[in-house]
């Protein structure tokens, strides 16, 4: 199992699509960077600050920091969904599966040695990328744009940001080992869209007072719960809940509606049945 894990590692490390994420990974934080920079040396050209500029400051300095995680998470869906619905499949579409399975190892170690490579490097790559947001924000915004962040915050954030990426990994293997890559792909995609849309909705029926928009969301978010994971994400760190002005600076991208502590319990489990749900099948289909 741990040698599957490890040439697992390996093998997505060395695909191009890793390389092209890494090059716009760095590219993205490049530009986050110059944004921050820029978005400082226009604050400090106006010199003394009154009470609405600082009240400003803050605002622009919240949403600046909640764009960077919100793409920061986008692109490690991305990351994640296509290196996970290959994972079981493209084995067995080139056989290569045939020569693993003839040697003394279970489809079960096979299958959890492959969760174990993809997880460990995307909920690495996770932590590195939500660690680098944040020191970008806080190191070149200075005073003028840094936010204060307990350590409890930002531990709890990461966690529940790294909680994303190790879903939809159990979640792609799960159909990777039932369906060819590209439909396991499209699934996976519509999934992740149809999730984040509820999220928006929740957050819509939340300020306009409609339940039956909050009820959508809700509803979205047991069937997949990556946004809720997010939103939940933004609580911990902005502390939006029930603070109106940290809902005001986030923007679009607050939680008006705070996914309780229960969530994280269910989403734990959700990857769970996704993982036994994906050895059983695994262990049915005929290769």
């Amino acid at each position: 199992m741990w040698t599957i894990a490890k040439l697992t590692f390996k093998e997505i490390v060395s695909k191009r699509i890793f390389l092209i994420t890494m090059i716009m990974t760095a590219v993205f934080l490049i530009l986050y960077g110059v944004a921050i920079h820029y978005a400082v040396k226009d604050w400090e050209s106006f010199g003394a600050s009154t009470v609405d500029q600082m009240m400003q400051q803050q605002l622009f300095s919240s949403q600046l920091l909640s764009i960077g995680l919100y793409f920061s998470s986008f692109i490690v869906a991305l990351l994640t969904i296509l290196s996970s619905v290959s994972a079981i499949a493209s084995e067995i579409e080139s056989h290569q599966i045939d020569t693993w399975l003839m040697r003394p190892i279970t489809r079960t170690q096979f299958l959890l040695g492959k969760v174990i490579g993809l997880g460990g490097l995307l909920i690495t790559y996770a932590a590195l990328l939500f660690a680098g947001i944040i020191m970008l924000h806080q190191g070149i915004g200075g005073e003028v744009v840094s936010l204060d962040f307990s350590i409890s915050q930002i531990a709890s954030a990461l966690a529940t940001y790294m909680l994303q990426p190790l879903v939809l990994v159990t979640l792609g293997v799960m159909l990777s080992s039932r369906m060819t890559s590209l439909n396991a792909g499209i699934v996976l995609i519509i999934l992740y869209g149809s999730a984040f849309i509820g999220g928006f909705v929740e957050q819509i029926g939340t300020i306009m007072e409609k339940g039956a928009l909050v009820n959508i969301g809700i509803i979205s978010s047991l069937i997949f719960p990556v946004d809720a994971m997010y939103r939940k994400m933004t609580v911990f760190l902005f502390e939006t809940a029930d603070n109106p002005v940290s809902l005001a600076q986030q923007g679009m991208f607050a939680s008006a509606s705070a996914p309780n502590n229960v969530m994280i319990l269910y989403t734990i489990m959700y990857g769970c049945v996704a993982l036994v749900l994906a050895i059983t099948l695994f262990r049915k289909r005929d290769v």
